[in-house]
């Protein structure tokens, strides 16, 4: 395709419902925004043959009509992403075992405790290198919408299509999606259901791979905890919710308030770690997700607890029935409707700035050029 030809692309299934500004960002990134408007207000940026705006929404097997290429820039990515070698049979077969719940959109697995969920330095084995084998009955492939630590077992939520992902990415950042983890933690509580409102941040000199409790400038975090069971003075059995979403956030706040996570090195030192034959792995599982799904309908999805973590209940004494309290409708968190609040003026700002670009786009004409 030459410079100066009109260039057309088709929106895939994967693309459904984003903004037209965030295809542009995935397939042609080095048009930069500016140019976008620009052609939008010249008219010359079409979406099945109608003027467009950078905001509009786009769906599946519409025609977005693109200007020629500017000479300074290339007509298609510059840098390809490297192709994703074929998965084993394997591979899929392992891959597929994790699912635990499966719908048209979303797919639940449990994650094996030392399964990372994104690649990274020397990270070969991770979810998002699986994802391929679970596409299933669709041709897009799945998408993360949440994570969880390497060494943490238990629920991760897939989403099927990019609408899907939007529609989950939204619950988690507005904290209406219920996160319950199970943890084993080095001695016992004074209080039963507590609360800790203790700011994180990143700990310096660590490169940002540990966080740490940082009244000053870290951000705030909340998690809410309630006793499941305890063992003598030695060990307690929690149900822990992450209020918000903080890296480490529930290994940083068990170990601030003298109650580090069993095998939790990072947090706990050498404090974190049962005598005996109770495993040195990290006693933290993601066991519970409650979610609304497209539609309306609410996933309530249970993980069963990783083989270290179940043998551990056992070798404890902790009866493994007693573990799923009662789900409460309402959790008490102090900055709930501080953040809702936060959330909808954010929501009514984008807004107003999406329909001021629109109307400025429709409303002026391509400036004349100087004699």
């Amino acid at each position: 395709m030459s410079e100066d030809t009109v260039r057309q692309f088709t929106v895939e299934e994967d693309d459904d419902g984003i903004r037209l500004d965030r295809w542009f960002k995935r397939h042609l990134p080095d048009t930069s925004f500016t140019t976008v408007a620009k052609w939008a207000r010249t008219g010359q940026l079409r979406l099945d043959g109608k003027r467009a705006q950078p905001g509009d929404r786009i769906e599946s097997g519409q025609t977005i009509r693109v200007p020629p290429a500017e000479a300074a820039a290339p007509t298609i990515m510059s840098v390809k992403k490297a192709a994703r070698p074929p998965l084993t049979d394997d591979q899929v077969e392992f891959a597929q075992s994790l699912v635990i719940y499966r719908d048209e959109h979303a797919i639940v697995i449990n994650k094996p405790a030392g399964l990372a969920t994104q690649g990274g330095t020397k990270m070969t084995a991770h979810v998002d290198g699986l994802l391929d084998a679970l596409m299933f009955d669709r041709t897009d492939r799945p998408k993360l919408v949440h994570r969880l630590d390497k060494d943490t077992s238990g629920v991760l939520l897939i989403a099927r299509s990019a609408r899907a992902a939007a529609h989950f990415s939204k619950a988690f950042s507005g904290r209406t999606a219920k996160k319950l983890y199970w943890a084993i933690v080095m001695g016992v509580p004074d209080i039963r259901d507590g609360m800790i409102d203790l700011p994180i941040a990143k700990q310096p000199g660590t490169g940002g791979e540990k966080m740490h409790v940082d009244e000053a400038a870290g951000q705030r975090a909340v998690s809410r905890y309630r006793l499941i069971e305890r063992a003598g003075s030695r060990a307690a059995w929690l149900e822990m919710q992450p209020l918000t979403g903080r890296t480490h956030q529930l290994r940083v706040h068990a170990a601030a308030i003298g109650h580090p996570i069993v095998g939790d090195a990072k947090y706990g030192g050498k404090e974190a770690f049962l005598s005996g034959s109770v495993s040195r792995k990290l006693h933290l599982h993601a066991r519970r997700l409650v979610i609304e799904l497209p539609g309306g309908r609410t996933l309530d999805v249970k993980a069963d607890p990783a083989p270290h973590f179940a043998e551990s209940l056992a070798t404890i004494g902790f009866d493994a029935s007693a573990g799923d309290l009662p789900l409460e409708e309402e959790l008490v968190d102090p900055g709930a409707e501080d953040r809702r609040a936060r959330h909808k003026a954010r929501d009514a700002r984008r807004e107003r700035r999406d329909s001021h670009r629109s109307r400025r786009g429709s409303g002026r004409t391509a400036p004349k050029g100087r004699k």
